[in-house]
């Protein structure tokens, strides 16, 4: 996608789409607030970074020929989408008082792994056509801006549950999105 307004557009439809990064960026805003959080972005970042370059350039031809390959790499997604939801679960409340239930290195796999870097790498973003390094520096001033959004939003509800005595509910509903995630994925292939 070389023409610059329908490669913004189409990346902010994407990074903008609810997922499993999006979950936890608004539940890490609900559970330390906006300016804790932020230091998330650059887990986002690198993990789209890495996942994107990695199957653009080299494993995209790859996974188109090998099936199998892409379907086992679809479950350890939702497996690790599966484990991140019960550890946000059990933390509970409790990442209310003790600090962040979601970490940088949770963002970073969990972003690393998402499938929506599928789609940059092998329907947005323009490789072998264009100076690809233009595209990925507008792709991560985008993604910037979308995941400030996902965390303001998240620090908004966050500020409101708390003030009713919710504060527990909120890494619940993350986590139960989360794992519906990691669900979609493992079971997924077995609906076709």
């Amino acid at each position: 996608m070389e023409d610059p307004i329908l490669f913004a557009l189409a990346v902010l439809a994407v990074l903008g789409t609810p997922g499993p990064t999006n979950t936890l960026l608004a539940t890490a805003g609900a559970t330390v607030g906006f300016r804790r959080a932020l230091w998330l972005i650059p887990a986002e970042a690198a993990g789209y970074c890495i996942a994107i370059l990695t199957l653009g350039l080299m494993l995209g031809p790859v996974l188109a020929a090998a099936p199998l390959l892409a379907t086992g790499l679809r479950a350890a997604v939702g497996a690790w989408l599966l484990l991140l939801a019960f550890r946000l679960w059990r933390s509970g409340g409790a990442a209310l008082t003790r600090g962040a239930a979601v970490r940088p290195a949770h963002l970073f796999i969990t972003t690393l792994l998402n499938p929506k870097a599928i789609v940059f790498a092998l329907g947005i973003i323009p490789f072998g056509r264009v100076p690809v390094l233009l595209y990925m520096l507008g792709f991560l001033a985008l993604l910037a801006g979308v995941a400030l959004g996902w965390v303001a939003l998240g620090a908004a509800l966050g500020g409101a549950a708390g003030r009713r005595g919710w504060g527990w509910v909120v890494p619940r509903v993350g986590a139960t999105a989360v794992a519906g995630f990691g669900l979609l994925l493992l079971v997924g292939p077995l609906l076709r």
